[in-house]
């Protein structure tokens, strides 16, 4: 089949990878425009754009996909089938209707869970045991369209979003060349998504990325895990930001963090310091901070840090 990829982060270029060395034809890309990005906020292409440069495709980077002149470029393109990996922006129904096949999405979720743009992030946040990716036809609904295919996966007890979101894509790209070849043979049916197990997975704000030290340690785990590597989860000590990557828990209930020994009772927020490790009170025990990332500095382990600043035992972390 003759194919236009959607997509943008890295996130989708393992899918594109293996699409061109698929039996189909990518014709072209569309992505998003360059972006700015690092601290000369220099212009930047998509991961997507660069890939697709090195193959010597076409790419589209249109501001949205209403503009008329990239609609007619992809009705002269006339692609039997567009496949769409994390290319974030909604595709309206004049360009939906192009393709032969339509518009096939590859989600990092199992459908009807986790509609949205931070399916990954969702699942490992509340604690899922696992997940999956979804293939299914593009419709102007928000991940309402009818399934194609399905894959699932473990969330591991370390997981952070960014691992997990990384092993989705490695196998999502296979289930989306399988899926492209059900389509040409004729072999798919679209069965539609069922009405209950819906849930949602809105884009998550730095604002709610900050850790809950008043919560138990198990959501803490999850909550800093699930905030991995982006936005990031943070505190604040004395007014100033700070970085938190993922916490070792002192029990490992399923889906939580390794274990360390017994600990100290703590206040939420309460920062108990030691030669080697800073605990941090939660609601129920303490966990034990790994590396952190203080504002305006590179990443660094916790007690690196805490002699930095002069941590004392009774100074209290705020979230």
């Amino acid at each position: 089949m003759r194919l236009v990829l959607a997509g943008t982060p890295e996130t989708a270029v393992p899918s594109l990878r293996a699409l061109l060395a698929s039996r189909h034809e990518v014709v072209a890309v569309v992505t998003r425009p360059d972006a700015r990005s690092g601290r000369g906020r220099t212009l930047a292409p998509s991961a997507v754009k660069e890939v697709a440069l090195e193959h010597g495709l076409e790419v589209l980077t249109p501001a949205t996909p209403r503009d008329p002149d990239v609609q007619a470029r992809l009705r002269e393109l006339s692609p039997d089938c567009c496949p769409v990996v994390a290319y974030g922006a909604l595709v309206p129904r004049a360009v939906l209707d192009v393709p032969l096949h339509g518009w096939v999405n590859l989600h990092f979720s199992l459908l009807p869970a986790w509609r949205g743009a931070a399916p990954v992030q969702r699942a490992v946040m509340a604690g899922d045991a696992v997940t999956g990716a979804t293939t299914f036809v593009l419709e102007e609904g928000l991940d309402t369209g009818p399934v194609l295919g399905t894959l699932t996966e473990v969330v591991r007890a370390d997981d952070t979003a960014g691992s997990l979101l990384e092993r989705l894509a490695r196998a999502g790209a296979g289930l989306l060349v399988a899926t492209m070849d059900g389509l040409e043979e004729g072999t798919l049916r679209a069965v539609p998504q069922p009405l209950d197990g819906i849930s949602h997975a809105p884009k998550l704000t730095t604002d709610e990325a900050r850790v809950p030290w008043r919560l138990p340690a198990h959501v803490v785990d999850r909550h800093v895990r699930g905030c991995t590597p982006a936005p990031g989860a943070w505190t604040t000590l004395r007014g100033d930001r700070l970085k938190v990557g993922p916490v070792r828990s002192p029990s490992a209930p399923a889906g939580g963090a390794a274990a360390v020994p017994d600990r100290p009772a703590l206040a939420p927020g309460e920062l108990h310091v030691t030669k080697r490790a800073v605990l941090v009170g939660t609601g129920s025990v303490p966990v034990e901070l790994g590396e952190v990332r203080p504002h305006g500095r590179k990443p660094m382990p916790a007690a690196d840090w805490a002699r930095g600043v002069r941590l004392t035992t009774g100074d209290h972390l705020d979230g």
